[in-house]
């Protein structure tokens, strides 16, 4: 009985240290490939490579990034969706995390509409102009 108790802590632990477990913050954001409203990158990596679409967001401007679609699950897999704040009042980054699988491309769009109403309606004119699309062409080879 000691044993598996023993065990069973041990595996805890290791669990706890590899952040493995419900509501872990994803640590290793890979290559990072930033973008923002009416901007195309390209992005190119190998199979088994990490990466993270970031786009700068203030939330207390009204800033809202979202992802669209998944891309093709055979050439890239979604991990996590984080954000990381600058400063407090200033913003920060929110990063759309994902791992590179086979080879193939992609694409991935990523939207944001500043101050929208319930329908994702820019509220004014300053509004549609910080609105728009993130997009992110992405080659595994």
């Amino acid at each position: 009985m000691i044993h598996r108790t023993g065990l069973a802590v041990l595996l805890l632990v290791v669990a706890l240290v590899t952040g493995c477990g419900t509501g872990s913050a994803v640590y290793d954001l890979g290559t990072i490939v930033h973008g923002g409203v009416g901007r195309t990158a390209d992005v190119r990596l190998t199979p088994g490579a990490r990466f993270s679409l970031a786009v700068e967001e203030n939330t207390s401007a009204g800033d809202r990034w979202q992802m669209a679609d998944l891309p093709d699950v055979m050439v890239a897999s979604f991990i996590s969706e984080e954000y990381r704040p600058a400063a407090e009042g200033a913003g920060g980054v929110r990063y759309f995390v994902f791992n590179a699988k086979r080879p193939g491309t992609a694409t991935v769009t990523i939207s944001n509409c500043r101050r929208c109403t319930a329908g994702r309606t820019p509220a004014d004119e300053q509004s549609r102009r910080a609105s728009g699309e993130a997009i992110f062409r992405i080659t595994v080879a």
